[in-house]
Order: structure tokens, then C-alpha cells, then sequence
């Protein structure tokens, strides 16, 4: 998945636990993907954080690998 539809899914899950509509198993495990998703964004915000400061560095651009 793109790093922008991690995201809004995310923001799926956070809106639906916070209406207080979903039973105590839906909750968990809406807070586990939402873990899940949180971790995989910030691997991907590092990843770019990491290509910008090469770039930034190096004036140069090189091939994102995601």
C-alpha cells in the first residue's frame, strides 16, 4: 500500500473507535491494525527523511526504492 492510503485508513480506524459504536473485539483489534499501520508509516517517513538528507547532501537525486 502507498504510504497515503496507510494513512487514511488509519483515519478510518481512529474515527470508527472514537464514534463508540464498535464492541470491545472490534476495538482491539482496530487498535492493533492501526499499530500495525503507524509502524509501516514511520518506516516509510524514515525512508524518505533518510533519501532527503542524502539528497540534500550529495545534490544529487538517486531512484526511491521503496
Amino acid at each position: 500500500m502507498k504510504f497515503e492510503d496507510n494513512l487514511k485508513r488509519l483515519e478510518e480506524l481512529v474515527s470508527r473507535m472514537e464514534s463508540g459504536e464498535m464492541n470491545l473485539d472490534d476495538m482491539i483489534k482496530s487498535f492493533e491494525e492501526g499499530r500495525a499501520l503507524v509502524a509501516t508509516c514511520q518506516k516509510e517517513l524514515e525512508s524518505v527523511r533518510t533519501r532527503i538528507e542524502k539528497v540534500a547532501k550529495s545534490g544529487e537525486a538517486e531512484e526511491f526504492k521503496p
